[in-house]
């Protein structure tokens, strides 16, 4: 087994440079509200306030019905695919015209998934001067004993000088479906390993790669935490991609990975390990390294098509 030596828990008592603040601060070009930008400007965005924001503006496809009562028609399953944050508001405001800061009743809110909460909330962090940036991990307060796929935002605590987790999907109907007793706007790291460290703990056996993936479509294993490393890399790289966008270095479903593959990425997990310490060598890897870099069309296996990155 080759596991990167280089490889450490990031210092999270060091703070960042300016630079790479700076770079979480630009909107990335899904992130951008574009033409829709001033309906952000009256948006508090202290992390309670973003996350409340969000929950009144998006409903997640998957618990609709059991925790909200509120079936999602079929002709409507076609939102959770849309890309840019401009577009979402688009669709947003032609289910209702109404401000942003006003939450919408379950039926009028846009159907989406754990990413277009985390990209909402990170367009707004930003959008008010606050770095944030997308990140790709497992929690484990889905399903006892079982690390579910998941995206959450990462925003940077200034009063603290550390980088926070914010988990805008869970509302209080999540949290008491789920009973989640843990800070849901600064969730603990143990809560949510990220996907290089889900990587290298199931690499040294201390953690059972057929425990990560998502449970109800029994998808899970080592290359599925493989893909998840090149789409964390991707989003450190301000391309919040959709979680079912595939390209590159990106394994095949239940595909038993080769000597070369799992030496491929043991390497890559050492770069969103501390992407603070890492900036420059994670930016230059994703800019130059055809495996991992976003090309212009990608294969979307929600929908089993190749399309456009920014279709949607």
């Amino acid at each position: 087994m080759s596991i990167t030596p280089s490889i450490a828990r990031p210092d999270r008592t060091r703070r960042p440079s300016q630079r790479v603040l700076d770079y979480y601060t630009s909107q990335s070009s899904f992130s951008t509200p574009g033409r829709q930008a001033m309906r952000l400007d009256a948006l508090p965005f202290d992390p309670a306030s973003v996350a409340r924001t969000v929950q009144g503006l998006l409903i997640y496809e998957h618990v609709a019905e059991p925790f909200y009562g509120c079936p999602i028609p079929a002709e409507r399953r076609a939102e959770s695919p849309i890309r840019p944050v401009e577009r979402i508001i688009d669709a947003l405001m032609a289910l209702d015209r109404q401000p942003l800061d006003v939450a919408r009743s379950p039926e009028r809110r846009l159907v989406g998934i754990c990413r277009h909460f985390m990209l909402l909330a990170i367009a707004i962090f930003r959008h008010h001067g606050v770095p944030a940036r997308g990140r790709g991990g497992f929690g484990t307060y889905f399903n006892p004993g079982m690390f579910e796929d998941h995206w959450i935002c990462e925003y940077w605590k200034a009063d603290e000088e550390r980088w926070a987790l914010l988990d805008a999907q869970f509302d209080d109907v999540f949290i008491r479906n789920l009973s989640i007793s843990h800070d849901v706007l600064d969730v603990p790291r143990d809560k949510f390993p990220l996907a290089s460290e889900a990587w290298r703990r199931c690499r040294s056996g201390e953690l059972n790669p057929q425990r990560f993936g998502i449970e109800f479509s029994h998808l899970r294993g080592l290359w599925f935490i493989a893909g998840s490393l090149v789409r964390d890399l991707a989003m450190l790289n301000g391309r919040e991609v959709l979680p079912w966008d595939v390209w590159g270095a990106q394994p095949r479903p239940n595909a038993k990975l080769a000597t070369s593959e799992l030496e491929f990425f043991d390497e890559l997990a050492w770069l969103p390990t501390d992407p603070d310490i890492n900036f420059d060598r994670l930016r230059h890897r994703f800019a130059t390294d055809a495996q991992v870099r976003l090309p212009e069309r990608v294969f979307n296996t929600l929908c089993q098509r190749e399309e456009s990155v920014f279709a949607g």
